[in-house]
């Protein structure tokens, strides 16, 4: 822990001093610890800080004594606390004006990935919504895609569970203190989750979960997601609260739609008559829609220019693969391109750093 991640915390726990003001504060005056360690006069000066807001800074003490505690015990929680300047902050919300100033991150997994999607829906999913669902993420695969969602009931549980099903990583984004699991039922799911994506919040370690904080939750899944997708959702509730973010976020926002009279169709339906939402048809339209298809295309047109430019032995090793079904047994693959065993293990050695060829259990190895 060091001395400025102190201030920083500190600085997100005094009441009334949003993400917005705490942000133009560190634009006038520099760091968390120069900020709360101002003189009022000059913090006067700066718009948007009025003589309450001065009160507040003169207390610093006791926010620091309250951050030591929450960074002490996130530490013994293997919670990582992470500021909106450190690097490991979600990049995609240095785009949401009102980003939390410190997030909380509890799992293994990059909140920095290449792609994300956001799934979203009802409590009370039905069988088809569940199946959509499963589709949706079982399409994502391929791409590697990170689901986020917002582990409750229903729809959000629906899309952690299919994106470990499919070996996808998954965040889920909680009102709580990550020190709990809210709603407590998903609390096996929610380890499973930690060991490719994990959980994140914006509030610190012993906060319980309320219901006002599930609103301000929901920026935060239409924040850190490329597209959103609503699969079911009744004409009021947190998924459409999520939808409506994300469209003024100018997020692509995705509807399924549902049959007439279906309660939990209306929403999404109402989304598409209201044009805040695409029709979801298939993941080709997400893919389209963010050009990822693009994006593929140009990596393979790049891996192919690489190994046009092999040469030797790194050359020969590719041949063989290609030529036999792309994965093969190290001592196959040396008796077949000819290489003999010392020299082949760094031949693959300089192939996998340039991630053309993937190593796997059982001295195996196939084309990357």
């Amino acid at each position: 822990m060091t001395e400025e991640k102190r201030y920083q915390v500190a600085l997100s726990l005094i009441p009334h001093v949003g993400p917005v003001i705490s942000r133009q504060l560190i634009n006038h005056i520099g760091s968390a610890k120069d900020i709360l360690e101002t003189k009022s006069g000059k913090l006067q000066k700066i718009d948007g800080v009025g003589p309450k807001l001065i009160e507040l800074f003169k207390n610093t003490s006791a926010y620091l004594k309250k951050a030591d505690e929450i960074l002490s015990d996130s530490s013994k929680k293997s919670i990582e606390v992470l500021f909106y300047q450190d690097a490991q902050y979600p990049k995609r919300l240095h785009q949401v004006p009102d980003a939390p100033l410190v997030l909380y991150k509890k799992g293994q997994g990059n909140l920095n990935v290449a792609k994300t999607i956001g799934i979203v829906g009802t409590r009370k999913a039905t069988k088809y919504g569940n199946q959509v669902t499963d589709d949706v993420v079982g399409q994502a695969k391929e791409l590697g895609v990170q689901i986020i969602s917002g582990l409750a009931y229903g729809i959000d549980v629906r899309s952690h569970k299919a994106a470990l099903a499919n070996g996808l990583g998954t965040f889920g984004v909680l009102a709580c203190g990550l020190d709990s699991v809210y709603p407590s039922r998903h609390v096996s799911t929610a380890k499973e989750m930690q060991d490719k994506g994990g959980l994140i919040s914006e509030y610190p370690i012993g906060t319980k979960a309320d219901a006002r904080f599930f609103p301000a939750r929901n920026r935060i899944i239409a924040g850190l997601c490329d597209a959103l997708i609503v699969v079911e959702a009744a004409k009021k509730g947190g998924a459409l609260i999520t939808a409506n973010i994300a469209h003024s976020y100018e997020k692509p926002v995705f509807s399924v739609p549902g049959e007439l009279g279906n309660t939990y169709s209306e929403g999404c339906n109402f989304l598409i008559k209201n044009l805040k939402a695409q029709i979801y048809t298939s993941f080709k339209d997400v893919v389209e829609e963010l050009n990822w298809d693009l994006i593929r295309e140009e990596k393979q047109k790049e891996k192919a220019k690489q190994i046009k430019q092999l040469e030797g032995n790194e050359a020969k090793v590719v041949k063989t693969l290609f030529e036999h079904g792309q994965q093969m047994a190290l001592d196959q693959l040396s008796w077949q391109s000819q290489i003999p065993l010392n020299q082949l293990a760094s031949v693959l050695l300089q192939l996998e750093f340039k991630g053309l060829i993937k190593p796997l259990p059982g001295s195996e190895y196939k084309l990357n």
